[in-house]
């Protein structure tokens, strides 16, 4: 099986290589790549790689002066794997980076702090965050380089194969995918949630996400879910929040221009990846043969846009807005100086709405534009959105992306 170079590995670069000490949070789902990343640096830099999962590496971090000492001494930079397994490691790694100042790089579940309570909350200011997750498209295009006489067929395969089989790295590059997500929904989905909160009811979890699985789309009602499966309000909203910081599960609540109001049960709920929803209801039919395929490449559409909006620590807030009399618009992205950008996602090619309250840039995407319009829609670390309505990309000072060219 091919390894694909991940986007946030120039991040990883830049941090080895620069004066920085902070710890190097790298979070994200499970089978998303972290433990392959890490394995890559532990070969490339000639380091261990300390794998939580296993007692044995756990009890080498004690807060024993002389063993911290020898551990610093043997790894010019400390890697750990699942550093959620052992919340205990909190407050050891609190004291690597006070009294070594060594750089540390820990992958896991942000669950850690669910795990460590307020013990985490004395890494305050001792750490940075990126993360890793299910394959954006525009890694697989920067690892494929596809030829421009084939561009055509290539996007187009390739955002059906997303659609259907999802992009964790193993499920895209391999040809079992039904399996390899029937395990990984079993195995790892629902068994990390289950293992991370202590939870008792797997099928409960498994028929919460099959519930928001159909109703792609749609707004959410928790109260709605609860009576159906026989279940407490409160429980199955437990259970949404779980599947959102586990990055099961993209929020989208609906924007309000009055605060007081912006607290409302009803949002939208997406899922990351849509090879782990496509196995929850079962259908893998092409996408000219289903009913959903709406809701499917709306979607898609907003997983990628917030893969980016996460991959580039983007400084932005994601909602839908409905007006009273049942018009939507399906995304508003707003920046931190109030700049919106609002988004329909068409099958064809339509004309925006002209309902939203506020100045706004508008935008169309769809079946036969994504794939340029989505590149174009990104921050880039000042707080202002930025559009670009040519054929390249802004140079990015983070992590420049090729452009993607269209065909002639």
């Amino acid at each position: 099986m091919n390894i694909f170079k991940r986007a946030i590995e120039s991040d990883i670069d830049r941090y080895l290589k620069s004066d920085e000490t902070k710890i190097l949070f790298v979070w994200g789902p499970r089978r998303s790549g972290k433990t392959t990343i890490i394995n890559k640096l532990a070969h490339k830099l000639g380091v261990t790689k300390y794998n939580f999962d296993l007692q044995s590496d756990r009890e080498k971090f004690v807060p024993r002066r002389e063993i911290l000492e020898t551990i610093v001494k043997e790894n010019k930079v400390i890697l750990i794997d699942e550093v959620q397994n052992f919340p205990e490691a909190t407050m050891i790694l609190k004291i690597l980076f006070d009294e070594y100042k060594v750089k540390i790089i820990a992958t896991g579940s942000s669950e850690l702090r669910q795990k460590s309570s307020s013990e985490f909350d004395t890494l305050a200011g001792r750490f940075k965050e990126i993360y890793c997750l299910p394959l954006s498209y525009h890694e697989i295009w920067e690892n494929e380089k596809p030829k421009t006489s084939d561009i055509d067929v290539y996007k187009n395969g390739l955002a059906r194969k997303l659609q259907v089989y999802g992009a964790y790295p193993e499920v895209y590059l391999n040809h079992d995918q039904i399996d390899l997500l029937q395990h990984m929904l079993d195995a790892y989905v629902l068994k990390d949630v289950i293992d991370i909160y202590d939870l008792k009811n797997t099928k409960l979890a498994k028929d919460i996400l099959t519930k928001n699985a159909h109703q792609l789309g749609t707004e959410v009602s928790v109260r709605e879910i609860a009576n159906s499966l026989g279940a407490a309000p409160s429980t199955v909203s437990n259970y949404i929040e779980i599947f959102v910081k586990n990055y099961i599960l993209i929020s989208l609540p609906s924007f309000k221009t009055n605060i007081r109001k912006a607290v409302s049960e009803n949002r939208k709920l997406y899922f990351y990846d849509l090879g782990i929803r496509n196995i929850l209801i079962q259908d893998f039919r092409d996408l000219e043969l289903r009913q959903d395929k709406g809701g499917v490449f709306e979607n898609f559409v907003i997983s990628e846009l917030e893969k980016k909006r996460k991959l580039h620590n983007a400084k932005l807030n994601t909602y839908f807005y409905r007006e009273y009399g049942g018009k939507e618009i399906d995304l508003v992205i707003e920046d931190y100086k109030k700049n919106y950008l609002t988004i329909e996602i068409k099958s064809t090619k339509g004309n925006a709405q002209k309902i939203f309250p506020l100045p706004n840039k508008s935008e169309i995407i769809t079946t036969k534009n994504y794939f340029e319009k989505i590149a174009n829609i990104i921050q880039y670390g000042s707080e202002t959105i930025y559009l670009y309505q040519g054929r390249g990309l802004v140079p990015d000072t983070k992590a420049p992306l090729s452009p993607i060219p269209t065909s002639k």
